[in-house]
């Protein structure tokens, strides 16, 4: 079955640098849409990047474009989410998530496959 396992999270100052990962298995790794959600205390779930499996294209919200970088290692299983210049609002539990889809990930809203989410948290 799809398993996906997220670590690297932790305590940072804002300014600060962490890389997510997210280990796979039980499914190509190529053939799946992968992405990163995140929810803070009190407010809803939000997308904030995705990878599409057919050309690896990569697609972030807004408020962290330029600052967070995706990408995906098909050989070791793992995809990553490298976030520099860390704010305190980005705070929150960051998922990995899954979903066999054969084109562009910024078409694909819903996933079924999910991560139990590693704790980021930025503050001085």
């Amino acid at each position: 079955q799809v398993q996906l396992v997220e670590s690297g999270g932790g305590l940072v100052q804002p300014g600060g640098s962490l890389k997510l990962s997210c280990a796979t298995s039980g499914f190509r790794l190529d053939l799946y849409a992968i992405a990163w959600y995140r929810q803070a205390p009190g407010k809803e779930r939000e997308a904030v990047s995705c990878i599409s499996s057919s050309d690896g294209s990569t697609y972030y919200r807004d408020t962290v474009k330029g600052r967070f970088t995706m990408s995906r290692d098909n050989a070791k299983r793992t995809v990553y989410l490298q976030m520099n210049s860390l704010k305190p609002e980005d705070t929150a539990v960051y998922y990995c998530a899954a979903e066999s889809w054969p084109t562009n990930c910024y078409y694909l809203n819903e996933y079924t496959n999910w991560g139990q989410g590693t704790q980021v948290t930025v503050s001085s």
